[in-house]
């Protein structure tokens, strides 16, 4: 809340992306960045902390709400929007804004959001480890779904890819997590930089891609300015639509606060590395990247604004 770098930092990328398109020849980035991403789901694994998974396991109605809106009520709202898009199915902004409806709620944001609005702590624990962890399956299973008889999105190579960077390391950060998970939570602030540290690596290598193809040449002003209103839009009505399944759940005002703030938010972290992983180091990987930036700032604001007024409610307030 202090000190939003990590937000000036994707923008610093990308302007650096624009005007040195090439980077530094003496690095190899696409190694640097495939090594980044085993790292990431590896510490990912070690974090997970069995005994904060069990106290928030039993609150199910938290956890209906939150997945169904993550991964069924989402990326059917990105669908109701495929008749904004002149091209349809073949519009590369539409397949952006439907990858960003795909992805998983956060972790580390939700967690410290809902501590700020005093909401359901271990409830949040639980729901955004878990929502990371389906993710890993449900992005991909979506995108084939959708995209696999319009595109060239091949499923079954997608997921060999991801058993390979992703769920591989998960795995072995897990085993691992008995002899260096203590660890691993103790440096949970470190291990966080790191994670952002590569993500910024892999924005500036989509968008270098993006720029040296001069694929933003053909997207207009109009259509970022229409892409950044949908997505405002789409915040809004999941942000209200999980109040209203808490209320109609009965749900008490803290397990309210854990469902609107981790139904809500989607990961810029799962959706950088799931970009580099499913569409590789393609031209257009800068504008699927697009409506995840857009959105994950949006979140950023305006969930801090409903979370400091959530904190300042009375304390008799349930």
């Amino acid at each position: 809340m202090k000190s939003n770098w990590f937000i000036i930092a994707i923008f610093v990328a990308i302007v650096i992306a624009y005007f040195l398109p090439q980077g530094p020849e003496i690095l190899p980035l696409k190694t640097i960045t495939d090594i980044g991403i085993g790292l990431i789901f590896f510490f990912y694994g070690l974090k997970l902390s069995p005994a904060e998974f069990k106290q928030g396991l039993m609150n199910y109605k938290i956890h209906i709400i939150i997945h169904l809106t993550t991964f069924i009520v989402f990326p059917l709202l990105c669908i109701a929007c495929l008749p904004l898009f002149e091209e349809g199915l073949q519009s590369e902004s539409w397949i952006a804004l439907f990858f960003l409806g795909t992805l998983p709620s956060t972790v580390s944001s939700s967690i410290v959001m809902v501590a700020l609005a005093k909401g359901n702590l271990p409830a949040a624990i639980f729901n955004a480890s878990l929502s990371g962890l389906i993710g890993i399956f449900a992005t991909p299973l979506w995108l084939g779904l959708v995209l696999e008889s319009s595109t060239d999105f091949d499923f079954f190579s997608v997921l060999q890819k991801l058993m390979l960077q992703i769920v591989a390391p998960l795995l072995i950060g897990l085993f691992l997590q008995k002899f260096l998970g203590n660890w691993a939570r103790k440096h949970g602030k470190k291990l966080s930089n790191f994670d952002k540290a590569t993500i910024i690596l892999i924005i500036y290598t989509s968008f270098s891609n993006s720029f040296s193809s001069n694929i933003f040449a053909d997207i207009s002003r109009s259509e970022i300015l229409k892409m950044a209103g949908i997505v405002i839009v789409l915040f809004f009505l999941v942000y209200y639509g999980t109040l209203f399944a808490s209320k109609a759940l009965k749900l008490n005002t803290s397990d309210t606060i854990t469902a609107q703030f981790c139904g809500t938010k989607k990961s810029l972290v799962h959706g950088s590395v799931m970009v580099r992983v499913i569409f590789g180091s393609t031209a257009n990987s800068g504008l699927i990247l697009l409506p995840i930036m857009l959105y994950h700032s949006t979140q950023l604001i305006l969930i801090a604004w409903f979370a400091e007024k959530y904190r300042s409610r009375k304390s008799d307030i349930q």
